[in-house]
């Protein structure tokens, strides 16, 4: 059973590497991965629907994948939203609310790069201090306040407090008060940031580059 679940990942979802660029493809409603070994995602762009016959065709009748001109409009940016600036990234289709082609078997397709950032992580309460060197400015790729991880910013906490793993929200905040900046510093409090689960202990986490103005 294990063996052929593997084989069925592998089968569902394939990555492509070339000259420094990403492709990530995923068939039907299989897990979407962006990774980056060094660096962070930077998503290029991103199709969910169906471009072309052949993409994930394999078993499925000719009438669900004939249609060629399936795209979900803002695909892009959702997952621009939920990946940017991560070094790893996991998402299923079930993140899109709108089905642009219901009768077509479906595919994600992502193209990324993988560029080099700062990744900071501020528990609750404390200061993040972003900050570059002289002649350069901040540049926010992504920024989550919240909680993904039971283990990070976990020292002495209630564990009740560090159960929800799903309370984790992306902000503009981080961007608006520090992008152009030399250095920026903010607090990592829900009363900056709002708080989508108060009885979770949540942390910021957010990368940045620094370049020239």
């Amino acid at each position: 059973m294990l063996h052929f679940s593997t084989a069925l990942l592998l089968a569902a979802a394939c990555l492509v590497v070339s000259t420094g660029a990403h492709k990530a493809t995923t068939c039907g409603n299989h897990v979407h991965r962006l990774s980056c070994e060094t660096g962070v995602i930077l998503v290029q762009e991103s199709l969910y629907g169906r471009a072309d016959t052949q993409t994930c065709a394999g078993g499925k009748a000719e009438s669900e994948i004939t249609n060629t001109e399936c795209s979900l409009q803002g695909a892009d940016e959702t997952i621009k939203t939920r990946c940017n600036g991560k070094k790893v990234c996991e998402v299923t289709p079930a993140i899109f609310t709108t089905d642009p082609c219901s009768e077509t078997f479906k595919y994600l397709e992502t193209s990324y790069s993988c560029v080099p950032a700062t990744h900071l992580i501020t528990c609750e309460h404390s200061l993040a201090h972003l900050k570059c060197d002289d002649g350069q400015v901040i540049h926010v790729y992504q920024a989550d306040f919240g909680r993904r991880d039971p283990n990070i910013c976990s020292f002495r906490r209630d564990n009740q407090r560090l159960q929800n793993v799903k309370c984790s929200l992306p902000t503009d905040k981080v961007a608006e008060r520090c992008n152009g900046r030399n250095s920026c510093s903010m607090r990592a409090a829900p009363s900056v940031f709002g708080d989508s689960c108060p009885n979770t202990y949540k942390y910021l986490e957010l990368t940045y580059t620094c370049r020239s103005p």
